[in-house]
C-alpha cells in the first residue's frame, strides 16, 4: 500500500494517511521491550508511515523518549510528530504502573493547562524527543470525560484565559506548525471552538465503525472551520479488533450487552460483504472524509501488519458501500 499525505487544516503541515501512535510503547497495559519498541517502528517507517504521536502521559515520558530515539537518526525534515500539552511532568518516584501504564519513568505529573503549564509540557517533551520543534501540538484530556466540573472549568478557564495564548506563540515562532485537542470526546471539541479555532482534533473512539458521536455537530464544525481529524481509537479499546467476545472492551471498560449486541450486527454486515470487523473498522477511518490520518497504535511488529494489511485491502463495491455509510 502506497501512502499518500494530507493536509492538516489551513496549515503547511502534511501527514501521512496512516501514522503510528505511541500509548503502546510507553508500556499502556503491558511491558514492551526496547527492542520490540525499535522493531514496530521500523515496521512503521518502512511501510511509508512519516507522522507518529506521543504523548508525556504515555508512561510519563517513556514513549517520548522511546520514539525520540529511533528517530534521532532520520533527516528531521522527513517526518511529523505530534505530542502533547497540559500535564506537565516532573521528577518523582520510580512506580510499577501509573494510569494504566507499567514501568512508567519515575515522574511526578499534574495538570496545567496555563501559559506557563503549556510551556513547560512543550519543551519537556522537546528534550525527551530530542528534538527543537514539534509538528502538532495537541492540548490533551481537557473535558469532563478526564476531570470533573469543576475542576474541568478551571482548566478551560487557564486554557482560554493563557494557555492558548502559549500555543500561538509557539505557533507563531515556527517551533509548532498546528494546534488542536487529543480528547476523547466531542463536546469539548464544541466548547473550545466557540472561542478558539482549531487546526486539528485528535479524537479517540468518537468515529469509528462503531461509535458514530462525532457525528452530532463535531463533523460539521469541523467542516466551517476547516479543522481536519487525526482519528485515534480505531476499534474503541478493542471490541471491534476482538469481536463481541464476553469480555471484550469498549472504550476502556468491559462491553454492556447492547454494545456486544451491536458489534456482533455490525460483525454480520462485514462478514456479508468478506471483511472481518476489525478490517471494516480500518476502512472505515482511513476512507473517512474529514480524516488526515488514522492512528494505528500498537506494540507489536504482528497487529501493526495486521493493520496495514487490511488498510491495504482492495475492497468489492458492496464492502466500499458498507464502510462509507
Amino acid at each position: 500500500m502506497k501512502l499518500h499525505k494530507n493536509p492538516v487544516g489551513k496549515t503547511d503541515v502534511t501527514v501521512t494517511n496512516l501514522s503510528l501512535g505511541g500509548a503502546s510503547l510507553g508500556n499502556l497495559g503491558a511491558v514492551v521491550s526496547d527492542a520490540a519498541v525499535h522493531d514496530v517502528m521500523t515496521r512503521a517507517w518502512d511501510a511509508g508511515i512519516r507522522y507518529f504521536d506521543t504523548a508525556p502521559h504515555y508512561g510519563r515520558g517513556l514513549s517520548e523518549v522511546r520514539m525520540g530515539r529511533f528517530l534521532q537518526d532520520k533527516p528531521r525534515d522527513d517526518f511529523v510528530l505530534s505530542t502533547k500539552v497540559g500535564r506537565v511532568l516532573s521528577p518523582g518516584p520510580a512506580l510499577e504502573q501509573a494510569d494504566g501504564f507499567i514501568n512508567p519513568l519515575p515522574n511526578a505529573v499534574r495538570y496545567d493547562y496555563s501559559y506557563d503549564g503549556i510551556l513547560d509540557s512543550f519543551e519537556s517533551s522537546c528534550a525527551r524527543l530530542g528534538t527543537s520543534r514539534v509538528e502538532i501540538i495537541f492540548v490533551h484530556d481537557i473535558g469532563e470525560v478526564t476531570h470533573s466540573p469543576a475542576e474541568n472549568a478551571g482548566h478551560m478557564d487557564d486554557l482560554l484565559g493563557s494557555g492558548f495564548d502559549a500555543l500561538r506563540t509557539l505557533k507563531a515562532s515556527g517551533r509548532v506548525g498546528a494546534i488542536g485537542l487529543g480528547v476523547n470526546e466531542s463536546q469539548v471539541c464544541l466548547d473550545v471552538m466557540a472561542h478558539q479555532p482549531l487546526d486539528v482534533i485528535l479524537l479517540a473512539g468518537r468515529l469509528t465503525l462503531l461509535d458514530r458521536e462525532a457525528e452530532g455537530g463535531l463533523l460539521d464544525a469541523c467542516a466551517q472551520h476547516g479543522t481536519s481529524l487525526v482519528l485515534g481509537g480505531i476499534f474503541n479499546s478493542g471490541i471491534l479488533a476482538t469481536g463481541p467476545k464476553p469480555g471484550a472492551w469498549f472504550n476502556y471498560a468491559p462491553a454492556s450487552q447492547d454494545i456486544l449486541d451491536q458489534a456482533g450486527e455490525l460483525a454480520t454486515k462485514a462478514s456479508d460483504v468478506s471483511l472481518t470487523l476489525a478490517e471494516a473498522a480500518v476502512q472505515f477511518a482511513i476512507r473517512h472524509p474529514a480524516a488526515c490520518s488514522t492512528l494505528l497504535g500498537t506494540g507489536k511488529v504482528s497487529s501493526l501488519q495486521r493493520n496495514l494489511d487490511a488498510a491495504a485491502l482492495d475492497l468489492s463495491d458492496a464492502a466500499l458501500a458498507f464502510v462509507t455509510t
